[in-house]
């Protein structure tokens, strides 16, 4: 029997190709590329390539999306603010500067918005009074991202992306805390400290996962397999073990092959594990 997951692009996958420069497409035109060059139906939109969450823009890439029959999934958000800052103004600030990329997101149709934990230092976990601390203030403004997710049909997830969050303890110890059926995770194959077992990471966080992120690096030419993680393994824990049947998202990250091969490489890979 077939596995029940879909595949989706990450833009910054296409990261060195996107942009206004000379020799780059712009990410008006990514619908189209991930459709007609990649065989993608679904993208991811990421704040950094994003130029305008003006109507008069969000109009043009939702009409070229629909055009290609292209479904914009989620919006991952960077350079908002940190949400678990000391400072509470710092906090409440993060959380309004959030809110404009939910307006984007409902705006566009999107199921999720992917926001950071920031605020404390990369090695909080390691201090336990400070750790606490950290959820403590950190719960107030996920919660009012939450609410106001509600408001416009959009969730609020977090991903492993460096600091705290990159520990699926520390993870799974916020989503206790702040206990919002808007609140997830997306378990991001990579972005662990190199002495994490990514397979029991990604088993934690999938327990909350809202979709899930799958990072690559680089594939052998003769077996197709990525040569750092074993998909497979990862795809039994995401989908056989937790029944997971949203998007896996492609996010190549490697620089031995151009953004586009490490794409269909990933994407060929995937498919593969579409069945048992």
């Amino acid at each position: 029997m077939a596995r029940d997951f879909g595949i989706s692009l990450a833009s910054w996958s296409l990261h060195r190709s996107m942009g206004e420069g000379k020799g780059k497409f712009p990410l008006l035109d990514m619908p189209k590329v991930a459709r007609e060059e990649l065989g993608i139906a679904c993208i991811e939109l990421s704040r950094t390539l994003v130029p305008s969450i003006e109507p008069a823009y969000l109009d043009k890439l939702s009409k070229n999306a629909a055009d290609h029959d292209v479904y914009i999934h989620l919006i991952m958000v960077n350079a908002e603010g940190e949400l678990g800052a000391a400072e509470e103004g710092a906090r409440n600030d993060a959380v309004v500067r959030h809110k404009a990329w939910i307006d984007a997101a409902a705006y566009l149709g999107c199921k999720s918005v992917r926001v950071n934990w920031g605020g404390a230092p990369k090695d909080i976990v390691q201090d336990a009074l400070g750790f606490r601390s950290f959820v403590e203030r950190s719960v107030p403004a996920m919660r009012a991202l939450c609410d106001y997710g509600d408001r416009k049909n959009v969730n609020i997830i977090l991903e492993n992306h460096g600091g705290a969050s990159s520990c699926p303890e520390a993870v799974v110890q916020l989503m206790a805390a702040v206990d919002h059926p808007r609140f997830g995770t997306l378990p991001d194959f990579g972005n662990f400290p190199a002495e994490a077992d990514k397979y029991l990471a990604v088993d934690l966080m999938m327990s909350f996962a809202k979709a899930v992120s799958a990072k690559c690096y680089d594939f052998d030419p003769h077996t197709g397999e990525e040569t750092s993680l074993d998909f497979g393994r990862l795809i039994e824990i995401v989908v056989d073990k937790h029944g997971y049947s949203g998007y896996v998202g492609i996010e190549y990250e490697g620089d031995r092959m151009s953004e586009f091969e490490g794409i269909r490489a990933c994407k060929r890979l995937l498919e593969r594990l579409l069945t048992p």
